[in-house]
């Protein structure tokens, strides 16, 4: 952890405040929890980016006002003048010159998107793996905003188990059956196996309609888009808004288990690992997960940093996170006056738990990882609830 005095020129005064690192393990403390929802205490972390050869030749303030657009030019001219905005470990001038390579740390009071406050329950404990059922809405890993409230750090801080490396990846959305590799070793060994195509995978979903009886085999490219959050495949008919150049093979294969004439539950088993591959191929056959907002829509709207969808959340830089505006050392709710935090000066997001854009009200996607298996191995995970149509 880095010690640093930060000026506060309204009180002329200044107060020590401690910068954390990715190195700073999560610590049970840092978690509130409130109305089913588990929010991070929000902390000082150093965001550290190096220089790119496009930035080269651009000054500190003009680097971050056309990189980083989230935030206005006279923030960084005050963060720059303050010292939040460093180069290579230095206070430099809002005129300085930024060269290619050069290490730049932004300093923030970090307020990390909250999560649902469902358990991270341990499945199977062996010497080199350890199974946990994910709950939905919890990234697997630190991403974009989030870096404690994932479950990695949630069992880090509360389990004391380190390190962890996950053989696979699950949506955050999505809830299940996660591996973890508890050495690298081990890693290793799964990564090959997955690589040599000698992993299967299985999940269940609900979907809307009586899904056929037969086996579906969908076998459609499938593209990604990044700034709008989501897939499309390629129809064959070549109608489907994009074009086979951009697609990337994707092949899933699908069972009825059960259907009530409303709903069905349906397995899932993709023979390859793109982005969102169960979602949109299910809406391709006519069967959308049944509480699937994203692809149950027609049409999707384009959202700012202030109001993020939910599956846009874990993409988002956290080096150009949005400022927000406090007042000094307050309560974090009027309400919950027990539980508070340092706030910083420079955070408008203050008093305030969540960053702009999440409330905590959303619902995990009717999407469950229930099996994986290998060559001489085989993990899984109970249904959830909503699996059963009774």
């Amino acid at each position: 952890m880095k010690r640093k005095n930060i000026n506060r020129e309204e009180e002329g005064e200044s107060m020590e405040i401690v910068w954390q690192t990715p190195a700073n393990p999560p610590q049970r403390q840092d978690y509130i929890f409130r109305d089913g929802i588990r929010y991070v205490r929000p902390y000082y972390f150093e965001f550290i980016s190096h220089a790119k050869n496009r930035w080269e030749g651009k000054t500190i303030v003009d680097l971050f006002t056309e990189e980083f657009k989230g935030r206005p030019r006279d923030y960084y001219v005050s963060a720059v003048k303050a010292g939040r905005i460093q180069v290579d470990g230095q206070v430099v001038p809002v005129s300085y010159i930024v060269q290619s390579s050069q290490k730049i740390s932004h300093f923030l009071h970090r307020h990390e998107p909250p999560v649902m406050a469902l358990e991270v329950e341990i499945l199977l404990t062996e010497p080199d793996v350890l199974t946990v059922r994910k709950p939905a809405s919890v990234p697997v890993h630190p991403c974009g905003q989030y870096r404690k409230n994932t479950v990695v750090g949630i069992l880090q801080a509360e389990l004391d188990l380190a390190p962890l490396f996950p053989i696979h990846r699950l949506d955050r959305l999505v809830s299940g059956l996660l591996i973890l590799a508890r050495n690298a070793s081990k890693a290793d060994i799964f990564r090959k196996q997955i690589e040599a195509g000698e992993v299967k995978k299985q999940y269940i979903a609900r979907v809307i309609g009586v899904f056929p009886e037969n086996e579906q085999v969908v076998n459609m490219n499938i593209n990604y888009n990044a700034r709008e959050g989501k897939s499309t495949v390629e129809a064959e008919n070549g109608q489907n808004c994009i074009s086979p150049s951009k697609g990337k093979a994707a092949c899933t294969k699908f069972t009825r288990i059960s259907t009530n004439g409303t709903h069905s539950i349906v397995s899932c088993e993709p023979v390859t690992g793109r982005t969102h591959q169960i979602r949109v191929h299910l809406k391709f056959t006519g069967y959308p997960i049944a509480n699937d907002m994203l692809y149950l829509s027609e049409s999707v709207n384009h959202r700012s940093v202030e109001g993020l969808s939910a599956d846009r959340a874990a993409a988002m830089p956290e080096f150009a996170l949005k400022p927000n505006r406090c007042e000094i050392c307050v309560p974090n709710s009027t309400d919950d006056p027990i539980e508070d935090f340092c706030i910083d000066p420079m955070c408008t997001n203050c008093p305030n738990l969540a960053p702009k854009g999440y409330d905590g009200h959303e619902e995990g996607l009717w999407l469950h990882c229930v099996r994986y298996s290998g060559p001489v191995w085989t993990y899984e995970c109970p249904y959830p609830d909503w699996a059963s149509l009774d």
